[in-house]
């Protein structure tokens, strides 16, 4: 954790110091070393919230964009469950960041449980990640959109989509301005999956995405633009298939026929 509870505020972990846990109560203590970013731990192996884990400056990064107050917020949902959000807005938009893989049912949890919750991936975890991400970029189609959005045929070639993409909201970080200013980095925005075997995504800036969301207006967002041409996009895709049900086999193009034949034969990564 970030943040333990010393006299009633928020503190940062210091080298002797002693606080409190901000969802269980219990006794914490500071740990800094060298090799990991300074945090504040349970004493033993306790642990009140199963979907926390260990932060990265990765994650550290991220959550110092927004207010103080903001960060590491115990959520509730009706059943009075709790879990430890890395960030909260105040309209109740949560942030997630996520470096390490997690598994299809714990993400569909968290989808459920926090109800407004868009995601944040790293990149660059897996060493070829970025690499095939290029590639997928370079194999897709540019809509012809007011805003610039590809789709790739194959997604389940690419292990970040193939993990990613279902009905979540899910940005991508690839770390993309190593060598330049960090603000002028570009995240990638997946859009939910559709009933087709594509994927639509959209570069967005990250500069544009801190300020969106510190300025809480995300939901407008949201409701204004990623839902209506989210919309769009399936509509688009109905009216292709459609047209594509009444064109016999043997009328369509070579290229046509080719892409028809690799959907059914999917490389092997």
């Amino acid at each position: 954790m970030k943040y333990a509870i010393v006299k009633n505020e928020k503190i940062e972990a210091t080298k002797g110091a002693k606080g409190a846990c901000p969802s269980c109560g219990s006794d914490l203590i500071a740990k800094c070393g060298e090799l990991k970013v300074n945090h504040w731990s349970h004493k033993g192996n306790r642990n009140c919230d199963p979907w926390w884990e260990n932060e990265t400056e990765w994650h550290r990064s991220w959550k110092s964009n927004f207010p103080k107050e903001w960060q590491e917020i115990v959520h509730f949902d009706e059943s009075g469950e709790k879990h430890i959000a890395d960030v909260k807005t105040k309209n109740g938009w949560v942030l997630e960041f996520q470096h390490s893989f997690l598994n299809p049912e714990e993400r569909q949890s968290r989808n459920l449980f926090y109800k407004q919750l868009v995601w944040v991936v790293d990149g660059t975890r897996r060493k070829t990640d970025k690499k095939q991400f290029q590639k997928m970029l370079e194999e897709s189609v540019h809509l012809k959109t007011n805003i610039p959005i590809i789709r790739t045929h194959f997604p389940d070639e690419y292990r970040l989509l193939k993990e990613w993409h279902n009905d979540s909201l899910v940005f991508f970080d690839f770390g993309e301005a190593e060598n330049a200013e960090k603000s002028k980095s570009i995240l990638w925005f997946l859009f939910p999956k559709t009933t087709s075997s594509n994927a639509c995504l959209s570069p967005f800036p990250r500069e544009k995405f801190i300020e969106i969301f510190k300025s809480d207006s995300f939901g407008e967002i949201y409701k204004n633009n990623i839902s209506p041409i989210h919309t769009e996009i399936k509509n688009g895709e109905r009216r292709q298939q459609a047209a594509n049900a009444q064109i016999r086999p043997d009328s369509l193009s070579g290229f046509d026929r080719y892409m028809r034949n690799k959907l059914r034969r999917r490389r092997r990564l």
